[in-house]
């Protein structure tokens, strides 16, 4: 399993209500993960606005290691996922609002481009706290996949950084697989055999991913499986908002897969185009 850090986190600010709150929340993420925090702001820089964001860096009550703001001219989303490229970042931070036709970040609607162009894993925050309310339950994509292992190693780093205690590892299953039109009392019991069988398989599957990674990340850690039957993207989303979960943790496209993209493009749809929590997408550099 490929280790993933999150070591230099960048987050793209606006001079927008949300502004301390995206501050303290990149603050205290950045100090928890003892990485180093760029700030990027797209647009003029001005006195008054250089002032008002030192203000509000000075009142975080955690301070990384290393902070760097970055003050650039031109396109949001080209100048973000360049910066990120020229600074090696692994995490960009995007701000987002529910229940959109597309996720907006500043004044447009780019943050879904970006997020399939970012070269490094994107956390989008919906509901951004000036006070750190911790996280109690993550949710996770298990999908048979090759990231999926990359994934969910990313995910109990998180857990781990952020001590968030309880992780459900949910496997998506097509209805399809299930192929028994239920109409008397033996066609449903064939139909419950089937998913019982999908079930065993999807955890034992599940299971051996988890035996691979570091016993460290999974220490005071309640970890269960869950099997769901329904569409791709929309059932985890779904699930993820019915359990109340606090972050909900997905692959990222594999760019080199061109059928898979155009699968995961209709999932990412879905978790997109109406944000159940707040949602990491973790990028697979060896996908690069």
């Amino acid at each position: 399993m490929k280790k993933v850090h999150f070591k230099n986190i960048l987050i793209g600010f606006a001079f927008s209500p949300n502004l301390k709150a995206n501050v303290f929340e990149a603050m205290r993420l950045a100090n928890f993960f003892d990485g180093n925090l760029f700030f990027l702001h797209v647009g003029e820089k001005t006195v008054a606005k250089e002032k008002t964001f030192l203000e509000i860096l000075r009142n975080s009550p955690v301070n990384p290691k290393q902070i760097n703001v970055l003050w650039e001219e031109g396109q949001p989303d080209k100048t973000i996922l360049a910066q990120c490229t020229l600074h090696k970042i692994d995490l960009l931070l995007l701000g987002a609002l529910q229940r959109e036709n597309m996720v907006k970040f500043y004044l447009g609607s780019i943050a879904r481009k970006i997020t399939r162009k970012a070269p490094c894993s994107v956390l989008l925050l919906m509901k951004p706290s000036v006070e750190r309310i911790p996280s109690q339950h993550m949710v996770v994509n298990a999908f048979e996949s090759i990231q999926t292992e990359t994934t969910i190693g990313a995910a109990l780093e998180f857990a781990q950084a952020l001590d968030i205690p309880k992780i459900t590892l949910v496997e998506e299953i097509s209805r399809s697989k299930v192929a028994v039109a239920v109409d008397d009392d033996r066609s449903l019991r064939k139909a419950t055999l089937q998913k019982e069988k999908l079930n065993r398989r999807e955890i034992s599957r599940v299971n051996e991913i988890l035996s691979r990674i570091p016993s460290n990340l999974k220490e005071n850690k309640s970890i269960t499986s869950q099997s769901i039957f329904g569409a791709r993207g929309y059932s985890i989303g779904h699930y993820a908002k019915v359990v109340r979960a606090d972050l909900l943790i997905m692959n990222a496209e594999n760019k080199n897969s061109s059928l898979w993209s155009r699968i995961f493009t209709k999932d990412l749809e879905h978790i997109l185009s109406e944000l159940p929590t707040d949602v990491l997408i973790v990028q697979n550099k060896e996908d690069e």
